[in-house]
């Protein structure tokens, strides 16, 4: 017997006479016990200082060309997947983008995965229209579309309807860290600026 088993033999001799554990008691929330709630998914994202835009699915186009307008962005990198008939009527720099290209574009459009009401979060996890992490990581800005369906209510649904083989980045708001003193600094990791445009479902 090596030295482990003989500690777990010990460890077995000891606990031998205490009585069995307690079941565990599993009523907190679990994946599907409700449905999101679109407007808490709202009030989430905005709380972490990024701006929301709603719209129909017939215009998405129309409103990601105005936000960019009103951001004065005119060129942004739209990585691979991204629908054609939302890609705005700006300039577009398509993936595979160098990081040269992005100091130099500083602005991304993309899709997401999901978003989550509980905690107001967007995951992009590498699919169509979402590019790699760097394409979200360095440029200044990042303009993503969430559609209503794919916002689920809580972190359980968002893990249960992940592939945790994929890269995944999970969104709260801008790029943002406190210091001791708990001063809020943005655009430290990422995006200092977050645009969300949440479309209606058809």
């Amino acid at each position: 017997m090596d030295a482990r088993e003989t500690i777990l033999q010990r460890v077995r001799t000891a606990l031998a006479d205490r009585p069995a554990a307690p079941p565990v008691v599993r009523d907190y929330h679990q994946a599907g016990s409700r449905l999101a709630d679109v407007d808490v998914f709202v009030e989430r994202v905005a709380d972490y200082r990024a701006t929301v835009h709603r719209c129909g699915a017939s215009v998405v186009q129309e409103r990601l060309s105005d936000i960019l307008r009103a951001r004065s962005i005119m060129e942004i990198a739209v990585p691979r997947g991204f629908p054609t008939e939302w890609v705005p009527t700006v300039r577009t720099a398509d993936e595979p983008v160098s990081v040269e290209e992005l100091d130099r574009i500083s602005a991304v459009l993309t899709t997401c995965c999901l978003g989550i009401e509980q905690t107001g979060t967007i995951v992009l996890d590498a699919g169509p229209g979402q590019g790699p992490r760097v394409l979200t990581l360095v440029p200044d800005y990042h303009l993503v579309v969430v559609r209503e369906d794919q916002v689920v209510a809580a972190v359980p649904d968002a893990v249960a309807a992940l592939d945790a083989t994929r890269p995944q980045t999970w969104i709260s708001g801008p790029s943002a860290t406190s210091d001791i003193e708990l001063q809020r600094v943005e655009g430290v990791h990422g995006p200092r600026t977050l645009d969300v445009l949440l479309v209606a479902s058809a």
